[in-house]
Parts: C-alpha cells; sequence; structure tokens
C-alpha cells in the first residue's frame, strides 16, 4: 500500500487525527499495518502511532479493566474473562478473535503478551497494541480493546546478582507498556518467594513489597483519568498449589506496604498447571489435574476479603475442553490463554510442511544449548518451537491466504469454545457499563509519514 493513499480519507491536525470516510478506511488497514510492522526505527513508530489514533478515532480505543473487576468483587457475574497471548500472526489472530467477539457480543476479553514473549516473538509493546487495534478496526469492532502486560516478572536469577537493575528494567518494561497503552499490567514477582523463611507472611514478604513498589510506579506514572488494573501472583506457576494462609500474607502485607491509591484488581494462584503443558517423551501432552476445589476457594476469599475480582489461572490453554466451563463455575475471575493457540498454527494441516521443517530447522540451530540431557527431540521441539516466530516474522506474515484462512478458521473454532465455556458471550453490555471511554491522544511526527 502507498501510504500516500491515506491522505484522502483521513485527516491529521493538532487535536488529533480525523476518519473522513470509515468504509475505505477498512481495507487500507492490511498494508498500512504490514508497512508499519515491516518500517525501520521512527518511520515505524509513527506508522504504529498513527494506526493507534485511527482505531479511536474510529471507536476502538484501549482501555483498562479496572471498573469491570470491581464490580466482579463486588458481584461476580458469573463470567471467567479470557486473557489471549498471541505470539505469531498477530494480526491475523487477533482479527479471529475480534470476528467470533463481533458475532457473540463479547465485550469481556484480553490480549496480552508476557516480558519473555515481547523478547523471542520480537513484538515490543507499541507494535503488539498497534497491530491489535488494526485488527480491531479491520473486523469493524467498536468499543473498549483490554491491551494487558502478562508476567512483567523479575527474574530471580537476575534479582539475586542484581535487584536494583533487575527492578529498573521491569520498570522500563512498565513505562514503555503504559506509553503504547497497556492500561493492564500483572506484575510477577512470586519468583522471588523465600521457602526458607519461618512464616508464611516472611516467605512472602519479598512478593508483596516488590509488588507494592512496582504497583506505585504504575500509578505515579499512568495517564491522568486511566486507572491501570494491576494484578499480583503468589504461587509460582509449575509449583506447589497456593493456599489461603499465602493468599491472606500476601494482600495483607501488600496493603500495609502500598499507598499509592487503589491496589490490585485480581490474584494469580497455582493450581497444578504448568505454562505450556507438561510434555511426554513422544511429544503428546499429559493429562493434567486441575485444583478447581482451590480456585473456588481463593476467588471467593479474594472478592469477600479485600474486594478484588477473584483469582486469575495460568496456563490454561492446553487442559481438555471439558474443563474450561469450571472456571465460571468456581468463580475464577480471568484465565490466560496461550500455547493451545500456539499448538493449534504448528500442528494445523494446512501449514506446509516444508515451512514447518524450515522453522524446526531453525530452532535446532539457534536453540541447541537449550535441548536438556533426557530430552527427546520431540520434546525439545515442542518446549522451544515458540521462538520459532520472531527471527523470521515476515515470512509467516507473508504466508498466502491460502494457508493462513484455513488455520484462521480453526483458531475461530477454538475462540467460539472458550468464550462459550467462559460464558462472556453477550458481556458487550456490562463491559461498555462499567468501561467508560477516555482517549489520550499521542502526537504522532507526521515528518516520517509522507502523506502529502
Amino acid at each position: 500500500m502507498n501510504i500516500r493513499e491515506l491522505s484522502s480519507v483521513i485527516g491529521i491536525s493538532k487535536e488529533g487525527v480525523a476518519i473522513k470516510d470509515s468504509k475505505a478506511i477498512i481495507p487500507i488497514m492490511d498494508g498500512l499495518v504490514y508497512e508499519a510492522v515491516f518500517s525501520e526505527d521512527e518511520r515505524k513508530k509513527a506508522l504504529l502511532l498513527l494506526i493507534k489514533e485511527l482505531a479511536k478515532a474510529f471507536g476502538a480505543f484501549p482501555a483498562s479493566i479496572q471498573d469491570l473487576y470491581e464490580e466482579m468483587g463486588r458481584n461476580y457475574p458469573g463470567f471467567t474473562v479470557p486473557a489471549i497471548n498471541i505470539r505469531g500472526l498477530t494480526y491475523d489472530v487477533a482479527r479471529a478473535v475480534f470476528r467470533k467477539a463481533i458475532e457473540k457480543k463479547v465485550g469481556a476479553f484480553i490480549f496480552e503478551i508476557a516480558r519473555s514473549e515481547i523478547g523471542y516473538t520480537k513484538q515490543r509493546p507499541l507494535e503488539y497494541s498497534a497491530v491489535v487495534l488494526a485488527a480491531a478496526v479491520r473486523e469493524g469492532f467498536k468499543g473498549p480493546v483490554f491491551i494487558q502486560g502478562d508476567h512483567f516478572q523479575l527474574v530471580r536469577k537476575n534479582y539475586m546478582s542484581d535487584p536494583a537493575a533487575e527492578t529498573g528494567y521491569v520498570k522500563g518494561l512498565i513505562q514503555e507498556a503504559i506509553e503504547a497503552e497497556f492500561y493492564n499490567i500483572d506484575i510477577d514477582s512470586s519468583t522471588l518467594v523465600d521457602l526458607e523463611k519461618a512464616t508464611i507472611k516472611e516467605q512472602q514478604r519479598p512478593n508483596f513489597e516488590k509488588t507494592a513498589e512496582l504497583a506505585a510506579d504504575i500509578r505515579s506514572i499512568q495517564p491522568k483519568g486511566i486507572e491501570i488494573s494491576v494484578g499480583g501472583e503468589i504461587g509460582e506457576i509449575g509449583g506447589k498449589n497456593s493456599n489461603p494462609d499465602e493468599l491472606k500474607a500476601y494482600l495483607d502485607g501488600f496493603k500495609e506496604a502500598f499507598k499509592a491509591g487503589k491496589g490490585l484488581s485480581k490474584l494469580s494462584v497455582q493450581t497444578g498447571t504448568s505454562h505450556g503443558g507438561v510434555v511426554l517423551p513422544d511429544g503428546t501432552l499429559a493429562k493434567v489435574k486441575i485444583d478447581f476445589e482451590t480456585l473456588r476457594l481463593l476467588s471467593d476469599l479474594a472478592r469477600r476479603e479485600y474486594g478484588l475480582s477473584g483469582a486469575v489461572q495460568h496456563g490454561a490453554s492446553t487442559l481438555p475442553e471439558d474443563a474450561f466451563n469450571m472456571f465460571p463455575e468456581t468463580g475464577t475471575s480471568e484465565v490466560h490463554l496461550a500455547t493451545g493457540f500456539q499448538n493449534i498454527i504448528f500442528d494445523s494441516k494446512h501449514l506446509p510442511g516444508s515451512f514447518r521443517d524450515e522453522v524446526y530447522d531453525y530452532i535446532r540451530k539457534e536453540f541447541s544449548k537449550e535441548h536438556k540431557e533426557g530430552q527427546t527431540e520431540e520434546q525439545f521441539i515442542y518446549s522451544t518451537r515458540k521462538k520459532g516466530f520472531g527471527a523470521i516474522k515476515k515470512k509467516w506474515w507473508d504466508l498466502s491466504p491460502g494457508i493462513k484462512d484455513p488455520i484462521m478458521k480453526e483458531l475461530e473454532a477454538k475462540f467460539l469454545l472458550l468464550f462459550e465455556k467462559l460464558k462472556v458471550t453477550n458481556t458487550t453490555d456490562i463491559v461498555n457499563r462499567t468501561v467508560k471511554p477516555l482517549m489520550i491522544k499521542k502526537e504522532i511526527n507526521t515528518d516520517l509519514l509522507d502523506l502529502s
């Protein structure tokens, strides 16, 4: 697409971006987002900002889920919000999500990306938010779009080596994400829990104190009028199951340490899952028994005594389909979903075998040091293939519609199932009632756009 085509359908002034022809802007989005993602440096930034401002003018705007979660804390509405991580083919996958959301009147859903994913998928926050909003425009979605920083995590090894540097890195990432209009941030300092301490509160102390510090940083830089939704975490995913004493110790300690306004809106807990699932030697996934009673107990406790929306479940996308209806039944407020969507893409019969082999060959070459002793080839590939999205991102985007479209149909079926099982169909009304639109305008360097 020639960027100059835009000049006939939009206007840019000091007051912001105006759309002269809403219908005309939709088909232009495909070329515009492609050019933005694969441009360089400052021009890339200008194009991504333009996309975001166009989306706001169109009616799709970045938003915080805080007010909805406060409503959940007062009166649980019977649904669990899906938080969807997209690692590859982000524009196409987000479009598939929006298609099903429009069809089923889903308003309560989140797009997210984790600290680790930002690196290996090569999607900085501004790119991720702009691509998601471009997909919203392309599908005609209007309303709040919830974009979340997932697992903004303090890496234990890094922290123990240099606490100030690791904390500074996460604070920098938070600032970058908020500037990109991620108005939902999950802080994960559960990695710092010290189980050698004598009491549960002392075990959780480094966790709740660091969460309080980072949450205060969020409150100090959030835009005026935006109350960012902040999440905490008490049990590192893949470890032992969380319990009420840990929840109370963490939330009571956080309340003592945090004095910067509204606190947490939700709390991630461990109930038996692991990120990516547990892969067996033949490459298939082991069946995981999730502790739904723990989810019920902790969600109820978090709402009743602390006013949070409830407990959050991570690592759930590889669970069997018949498990998902249990999340709303146990009062879970949010569930994080990632690897299952990646698996649909990689395992689809529509993905050419030659392309899949190219990705796997790249992984074998670049990540051979991650092949753990005792790991089969199948286990190694499964655990590392997520890293095959970033370095060859353009090749993924350049796959033909004949390949991508049927894969997106498979994903649409999965999104439909999840929306129905999690009971978020027909949630546009409650979202529009609780989440008020507030557009934060961003300045664009128009000299880099060449719209003349």
